[in-house]
């Protein structure tokens, strides 16, 4: 029998091996992909009714206003805002799952059970073992988050703010932009820097559910300050409902315009990606301390 060296080959079998590993995770992932795809798919299909039904009506109906009874649309915006606020949720509540798997499934485990070791020892380099066991997952991630917010953007609409939230909402935020996919990555590189720091798959779950929740949390109450507000004299200004209010006196007011959107996405996406690559090197300097 003829060994196998090529090293392209190698990889490739590498990659596939996690694939095979975690294809009940990656399964999962793709059946949720595929209920948020089809259930925004039929939150975009009720959209123009549900703004007939978030629309103002009389009784009895009036020359401008429709009678309520006759709006038959009624209850379809309460599905449609409902259905939109739980889809977002779930995007902004990804890192906590993906951190917690990639902890104690990815990673911990493997280091606990000794699975890592024994891949050591059939041609695989350490490096190269921890390269696949992130690639694989980030690739998936971020396709499977990135084409789960496009349709959430396609299925808002007309961005009713009463129907779809306001755009500085936490959920809404958070679940518009590319920080879904940065919340999701450092989700998974907190998580494999916990397995390899602990090296046991329960703890390593436990620290990286810990360490997300405390970015998140840090991240969200300092949002405001991640780009410069604008200040304006309130005595003789009304302030519009679109406006992300951040300190208020009597008379002044600082605040973010509708505007500030993307530059408050690319702050927060660029140091969640800063901290998931710190992350990443120091899981990797840790490999090179486990192994000789």
């Amino acid at each position: 029998m003829t060994a196998v060296t090529d090293p392209t080959v190698r990889g490739t079998g590498l990659f596939r091996a996690v694939l095979r590993l975690h294809r009940t995770a990656l399964v999962l992932w793709g059946l949720a992909l595929l209920a948020g795809t089809g259930f925004l798919l039929y939150l975009a299909a009720l959209s123009d009714e549900a703004e007939r039904g978030n629309s103002a009506c009389a009784i009895p109906a009036t020359d401008e206003l429709p009678s309520c009874a006759a709006v038959d649309a009624i209850t379809a915006d309460e599905t449609y805002s409902t259905g939109l606020a739980f889809v977002t949720a779930v995007l902004v509540w990804l890192i906590f799952p993906v951190a917690a798997w990639a902890g104690g499934a990815l990673i911990g485990r493997e280091l606990e059970n000794g699975t890592a070791r024994l891949a050591w020892t059939q041609s695989i380099t350490p490096a190269r073992w921890l390269t696949a066991k992130l690639a694989v997952p980030a690739v998936l991630l971020t396709v499977g988050t990135t084409a789960l917010v496009l349709l959430g953007e396609w299925a808002r609409g007309k961005d009713n703010p009463n129907l779809v939230g306001d755009w500085y909402y936490p959920d809404v935020y958070v679940g518009t932009g590319p920080t879904a996919v940065a919340y999701a990555l450092t989700g998974l590189a907190l998580g494999a820097l916990a397995g390899m720091l602990l090296g046991r798959a329960l703890p390593a779950a436990g620290a990286a559910l810990v360490a997300s929740l405390v970015l998140f949390n840090l991240l969200e109450r300092h949002r405001g300050s991640l780009w410069p507000t604008i200040t304006r004299d309130t005595t003789d200004w009304e302030v519009p409902r679109s406006v992300f209010q951040v300190t208020a006196s009597q008379t002044r007011l600082n605040f973010h315009p509708r505007s500030h959107f993307w530059p408050l996405q690319y702050v927060e996406s660029g140091i969640l990606l800063t901290v998931a690559a710190a992350a990443v090197a120091t899981a990797f300097c840790l490999l090179r301390r486990r192994t000789p």
